[in-house]
Parts: C-alpha cells; structure tokens; sequence
C-alpha cells in the first residue's frame, strides 16, 4: 500500500542554489518543504550547486533532509574571492561611502554577472539536466530565486522540454532593497527588466512571499500567489519573561538601510532618563553587522550594553530567541519597503516573544503583527512612539508581566505552508 501511494506522487524537480551545507535564510525555505513534501503527495529531486562559495555553513541544517532525497549537485564555477565579495555587499551590505576600489567591484558585479555571479551555472546545468530528465522525467520543475539564475536555468529547461514550471521568488528581483544602489548601465538595467519580465510570463506558476510582492507581479502572470515563509517545529507557549536582564535581540542582517538612528538615540535618552533602565538593558546582534551600525552604537555611548555575533547555526538562535525579552525587527528603508517581509518574523512568532519592529506602516509586516497580535510597530521617524514601546516592554519586565499575547500563529507552521504550496504543485 505504501509503495502503491509513493508511485503516485508526483514528482517534482527543485532548481535551488542554496542548499545544505549552506546556512543562513536563504536555504530554509525549500528545505522545509522538501522535508514535508512526501507526506503530501509530492517526491522532491533537488538540483543544487556543487562546490558552491556560501557566505556561511550550517552543516546542521543536514538533519531535516528527508532520508532517501535525490539530490543532484552541479558542478559551479564562480567568480573569485574579490568578486564574490562585492556580490556579498550587493546581497544587502553596501557600504554607505565606499572608496574607489569597492566601487569597481561593485560595477563589475553589476554589469558583467547579469542576472548574477551565479551566470556561469546555467548552460552546463541546462545541458544536464536536460539530459538527466529523459532518463528521469518530472511533473513539474520549482526554480527559487534569488539568485534569479536558477529561474533562468528553469526558464531554458521549460524551452527545451515543455515541462509545467513554477518560479518561486524569495525577494523581489528589480525591485529588491539594493537593486536601486547598484551602478548598472542602461543596457544592463535593461537586460535585468527582460530576463525578469521572460520569466514571470513564461512561468505557469509564481509564488512570492508577500502581498505585496503579488501585486507588482500581477501584471506579468495572473496566477501569482502569496505562499509566505514560516517556521519548523511546535509553537513555545508564552509564559512571562523572568531573566535578570532586559535583553533586545535583533537576528539576521542589520545592514546600512537597516540602521534606523531613532533607535539608539531613543535607548540613549531612556537611559538618561529612566532610572534603572541602563542597569538592566542588554543588546544582542546576532547576524552580520554593517559598520554604520557599530559607528551608531559607539556614537551613542552603547557600547558596553551591546554584544555583537556574527553568526549562529539555525538550532543555536533558537535559544538565543528564547532567552531574550524582547525581539526586534528593523525593514530597510528603502523604496519598496512595504513589500519587505522578512523570514525573521516567522521565527520570532513561533518563540512567544514580543516583537518591537521599526518598519513603514501599512506594509505587509505590520498586517502580520496586527494579524497575530505579536508586538508594537513604529514607522521610521516616529522615536517618541518608539520610545513609548520600549518603555511599556520595559515596565512589563520589571512588573515580571512581559509576555506575548499571540493568536493564530500556526497558520505560518512550515507544514502548513507545505501542504499549500503542494495544491499548487498537484
């Protein structure tokens, strides 16, 4: 009976450059749902980099694949360390004053690696997984970008083959929060707008991960949907938060157009201000830290109350989110900044904790908190409403009441997501 039920999934091919060992964000969206698929009908073979330059590794991101997962690696060549840096600042760390250097490299990277660094993927990855498919056919074949060539490399394959097609965007492509800094030319500005514009027509199916994101894409391909990223394993109870310290974690990237100044001049004023607040305060960032941001700490005299890590595996933020009082969530502000959906949040919900988020309103993040009811939001510029939240976190910790009043949360649980994204697969 079971093998009947197995020969009856369908069978999906996954083109993503992220993989484990990768870590950081950019790999858990479809590992979770390849970890889930089989149980709704769905047989994952995943087409991935070998060889491949992650920025970061998380070998223990290994243990949520599904024994038995086909898992094809195609050989990358990619640019050198000098290159590949520069791509890095391009992700979401340019610098705000580079020197000349960093702004060849930044040209470079922008005009001679369209749609990116991972160009020189495609047609070896064509070739073999065309020829890999005649002995191995699927039901349909998944691109998730960025890097947007993996949807190049699906767009060729569905050319060639005619096999339905589903382009899955994590971010946005022309209108992601850098797109704007980077020095194209308009040639290659022009060239981004057609590759973009070919794969969202060309595609039988596109998800992306915010309301946002579907409305701009509308246009392009009306069978657009909103499939948002989530969390793994069971939602933490609230309880009150009973640690010594006041303890504000930020995880994940905390970039220039992320380094929001009314932030640390309203920690600044409340501990002139407030008695006991800067006894208790603790900061943590976790995730890699733009200069501008440590020039903001220093210039406020935050230092001592602020540690800064690099890096953490997924299972070791995991308790980090637990330990702390309060979580907070900076969008970059930048145009499009409505549309910026992070996968932080998700992660945020599932622990129980408060969430403080500077961010513009009416976005797609503030309808989520409003949705689950999970914390406090301020717009960019608005420091004495900030500051009004922080302060009623603050007296909720010391009344030993600091606790999240969430609802609906599950509803962002990776296997529900699974089983949405796996109706449109069928």
């Amino acid at each position: 009976m079971i093998e009947k039920r197995i020969r009856k999934r369908k069978k999906v091919l996954i083109i993503t450059y992220y993989w484990p060992p990768a870590g950081g964000s950019g790999v858990q969206r479809w590992l979770f749902f390849v970890k889930y698929f089989r149980r709704y009908g769905i047989e994952p073979v995943v087409y991935t980099a070998g060889g491949a330059a992650y920025p970061v590794i998380d070998e223990k991101l290994e243990k949520h694949v599904p024994p038995g997962i086909t898992v094809l690696r195609g050989r990358i060549w990619e640019p050198g360390n000098f290159i590949r840096k520069a791509q890095e600042q391009g992700a979401g760390m340019l610098p705000g004053n580079p020197g000349m250097w960093q702004r060849f490299l930044t040209y470079v990277r922008a005009n001679y690696f369209v749609p990116d660094a991972r160009k020189f993927w495609i047609k070896p990855s064509v070739r073999f997984l065309k020829e890999y498919l005649k002995e191995h056919p699927v039901d349909m074949i998944v691109s998730t970008g960025p890097p947007h060539s993996t949807h190049v490399i699906a767009r060729n394959l569905k050319r060639k083959t005619g096999i339905r097609w589903l382009a899955d965007f994590r971010d946005p492509w022309t209108d992601i929060d850098y797109f704007h800094k980077l020095p194209l030319t308009p040639v290659n500005y022009a060239r981004h707008r057609k590759l973009e514009s070919t794969v969202l027509s060309e595609a039988n199916v596109v998800t992306v991960v915010s309301e946002e994101m579907r409305k701009k894409y509308l246009p392009y391909n009306k069978n657009c949907h909103v499939i948002t990223n989530g969390f793994d394993g069971e939602v933490v109870p609230p309880e009150p938060y009973t640690g010594k310290y006041f303890v504000m974690t930020h995880s994940g990237t905390l970039n220039a157009d992320r380094n929001h100044e009314i932030f640390w001049e309203a920690l600044r004023e409340l501990i002139d201000e407030v008695p006991g607040f800067g006894k208790h305060l603790r900061l943590k960032m976790i995730g890699n830290t733009a200069p501008e941001v440590k020039r903001s700490i220093r210039r406020h005299e935050l230092t001592g109350y602020v540690e800064i890590t690099d890096y953490l595996p997924y299972d070791e933020m995991e308790k980090v989110l637990s330990g702390s009082a309060v979580l907070l969530l900076f969008v970059n502000r930048v145009p499009g900044a409505k549309g910026i959906l992070t996968g932080k949040i998700f992660e945020y919900l599932r622990s129980g904790k408060p969430v403080l988020a500077i961010a513009p309103q009416g976005g797609d993040l503030e309808r989520i908190i409003k949705q689950t009811n999970c914390g406090i939001l301020v717009d960019f510029e608005d420091k004495r409403q900030l500051k009004k939240g922080i302060l009623e976190y603050y007296h909720a910790f010391t009344g030993g009441k600091l606790i999240a009043a969430t609802a609906g949360v599950e509803r962002y649980a990776r296997e529900n997501l699974t089983h949405i994204m796996s109706k449109l697969l069928q």
